[in-house]
């Protein structure tokens, strides 16, 4: 079975002093690097915001970072200006080894978010991920990254819906635990099948 690393958003604004600083983001980095070489293949993420984004609290006045509003296609979290495109902060952790097989952005639609590597928010619209994976006949999947309670969660569980063999390394992840949020993804993950190590 082909086995590929997936690895979620290490990026200089989830990271100490970023936009949106995961704590301890930066701690994954030598893990992930380590562990490239044994994969059958390594696919990054990276979140790929325009300017004025619509899950940007600034694009909402009246409201701050982490309030929730109602979009179209559901509740959002509203986040402080992140990995705006072509921006410091939207760039891979200097650490970061970005030598994989595909660079997969996400969150470039200005009207949704996106934390899933599969889909947008509205849990419709494909990333071309699934397509990719399959045309290279990559059954099983480990995931790494930022954050385990939002990015990798939302990854894992589309993952796992859509018929892949899941991992995620726990020891390779940090969470942002927004009120209870990483409780509850562990548990969705597990709900889903995902094998949490």
């Amino acid at each position: 079975m082909t086995h590929a690393l997936i690895v979620i958003d290490v990026q200089n604004d989830f990271c100490p002093g970023g936009a949106l600083a995961v704590p301890e983001g930066d701690a994954v980095v030598d893990p992930i690097n380590a562990m490239m070489p044994d994969f059958d293949a390594v696919i990054l993420t990276q979140d790929w915001h325009p300017a004025g984004h619509s899950s940007f609290a600034s694009s909402h006045p009246g409201t701050a970072p982490y309030d929730m509003i109602d979009m179209a296609y559901g509740p959002q979290v509203l986040w402080p200006d992140h990995c705006v495109q072509g921006t410091p902060g939207a760039a891979f952790h200097p650490r970061l080894r970005a030598d994989g097989d595909l660079i997969i952005r996400k969150g470039f639609r200005a009207q949704i978010d996106s934390y899933s590597a599969f889909f947008e928010n509205d849990h419709e619209t494909p990333t071309g991920l699934d397509g990719y994976l399959r045309s290279r006949g990559i059954e099983h999947l480990t995931m790494v990254g930022l954050a385990t309670d939002f990015c990798v969660h939302f990854s894992a569980v589309d993952a796992a819906k859509l018929g892949f063999e899941v991992t995620v390394r726990l020891d390779a992840c940090r969470a942002i635990d927004l009120d209870g949020s990483l409780s509850a993804a562990l548990g969705a993950m597990k709900e889903a099948g995902v094998t949490l190590s």
